[in-house]
């Protein structure tokens, strides 16, 4: 018994000298032991700061999410430019403000490259590196097929989708929820601008999985049957699989004459391997970069759309505006003439509300890994830290944006904001490849939106949550009311 309460005694010791240390010491401490590292905080033993990130902007402030409490908390304790913290079991350096981008954007492949954490790249695994030279060749190929020019030739189809999608989904209802319906349109129209698929049931089997795949990644790691981070792993392999059967019958078809080269973006990728020659595992490296572009349209697109609702139903003045600018496009067509790249270039004042949009409800972010030693303003980064970039930092930030809670589309007139400051498609090397393609999609989803309904919230109070993108935090239920002829 003796030596049973010795050593519980000195267990107690031991914990009490822990948590003293850690509290008084290694936790308060600033990451400034080397004098060149950015200044920061550890945090927790083995989680780092994990904890902090994740829940930061749920504390009874719904529109405060972890991006703009996390970062702005520690730009005013640390750096406005730069500190570190410790994500993901990794050194991370967070670069801030338009520099901060600027630098980001600037050494892609330079001194830096992408990086995703491993349990990210157990449900999407990695192409192998002899697909290197094919992998450079199909982003090429996206940021080339995705300008506006060349999406001229799908205005018309997005148009005929959209047009489809109010009358099925809001046309006879008087109240609906905004968001899950956004979601059905911005993956119903990637499904038939990528694949040609109109078919409502394979969109829906197709968009069940890629709900499985949402919130497999950002769910605990935990690969055990059944979990949430499982049934990514596995909704990855079903998408894969389907996407190939899908690959192989348009080369068939397009050897056929039943497909044309032209009628999307999965015909003009298997032409390219066709001109570049046969490789193996071709199918598997179309089916992974057509699943990138679904994921796309499955959740940035509908975020965007869902938050237009919302603030074009708090705004009146804003709505009014759209509306006079959309009516006239409207009385230009005739019956039945569907919108063209044109009508869309038209929308200035459209797009300027968008981007307003977008400003208020950030989703850029992403990872780098240093290669190589970097100095920046002053600190060294060494090789192996990841860098952690996210357009939270400049969006809502009044250096940039004075009243940055204030919805101003007049942010964007004349030569719009300073260079690095919006970037809600990222920038540089990794600009996103379908920036354009987003851009039309929306413009074509307000022209109709406005041009047939108004709207109320059921909810006025209610706000946007990040899980991890934009959402409204009740769905957005809506009282509906068509324009009467």
């Amino acid at each position: 018994m003796d030596i049973l309460y010795t050593s519980a005694s000195l267990l107690s010791l031991v914990l009490v000298i822990y948590f003293y240390i850690h509290f008084f010491v290694y936790r308060s401490k600033p990451f400034n032991d080397q004098k060149l590292l950015p200044r920061g905080n550890k945090g927790w033993p083995v989680i780092g700061e994990n904890y902090e990130f994740l829940a930061a902007g749920w504390k009874g402030h719904p529109e405060k999410c972890w991006k703009f409490s996390f970062i702005y908390d520690r730009m005013s304790i640390f750096s406005s430019i730069v500190f570190r913290t410790s994500l993901l079991l990794e050194d991370v350096a967070v670069l801030c403000g338009s520099q901060g981008n600027k630098f980001v954007f600037s050494n892609e492949n330079k001194n830096m490259q992408a990086w995703l954490p491993a349990s990210v790249l157990k449900i999407f695994p990695a192409s192998p590196d002899t697909y290197k030279a094919e992998n450079t060749k199909f982003r090429k190929f996206l940021v080339n097929t995705l300008k506006k020019k060349a999406l001229q030739q799908f205005v018309p189809i997005m148009d005929n989708v959209t047009q489809r999608y109010f009358e099925t989904e809001w046309n006879g209802k008087k109240e609906i929820m905004a968001y899950e319906l956004a979601k059905t349109f911005a993956f119903g129209l990637a499904c038939k601008i990528f694949l040609s698929i109109d078919d409502p049931e394979l969109i829906g089997y197709l968009s069940g999985s890629f709900e499985n795949i949402i919130t497999g990644l950002f769910s605990m790691p935990i690969d055990l049957p059944m979990t949430p981070y499982r049934k990514a792993i596995n909704a990855v392999k079903v998408i894969r699989k389907e996407l190939v059967v899908i690959a192989k019958q348009r080369e068939i078809d397009l050897d056929e004459g039943k497909a044309t080269p032209t009628q999307d973006i999965l015909s003009h990728m298997i032409l390219l391997n066709e001109e570049n020659g046969e490789f193996p595992g071709k199918y598997e490296l179309i089916a992974d970069k057509i699943q990138g572009l679904l994921m796309g349209g499955h959740d940035t697109l509908s975020s965007v759309c869902s938050s237009l609702v919302k603030f074009l139903a708090e705004l009146p003045e804003i709505y009014n505006g759209i509306y006079v600018e959309q009516i006239e496009i409207a009385k230009s067509k005739a019956p039945g003439e569907p919108l063209v790249l044109n009508d869309l270039s038209k929308m200035k004042y459209s797009w300027k509300v968008a981007c307003e949009v977008l400003r208020l409800s950030p989703m850029g972010q992403g990872y780098r890994q240093v290669i190589t030693d970097i100095m920046y303003n002053g600190y060294h980064i060494p090789k192996g830290w990841k860098i952690y970039w996210t357009a939270a930092s400049t969006h809502k930030n009044p250096e940039y944006f004075p009243e940055p809670e204030k919805f101003d589309p007049s942010r964007f007139e004349g030569n719009g904001p300073e260079p690095y400051t919006f970037v809600p498609f990222g920038g540089g090397a990794h600009l996103c490849p379908g920036k354009e393609y987003a851009r039309l999609a929306i413009l074509v989803f307000m022209h109709h939106l406005v041009t047939k309904f108004k709207w109320e919230k059921t909810f006025a109070d209610e706000q946007i949550v990040y899980n991890p993108m934009p959402k409204p935090d009740k769905g957005l239920p809506i009282r509906i009311y068509p324009h009467i002829s």
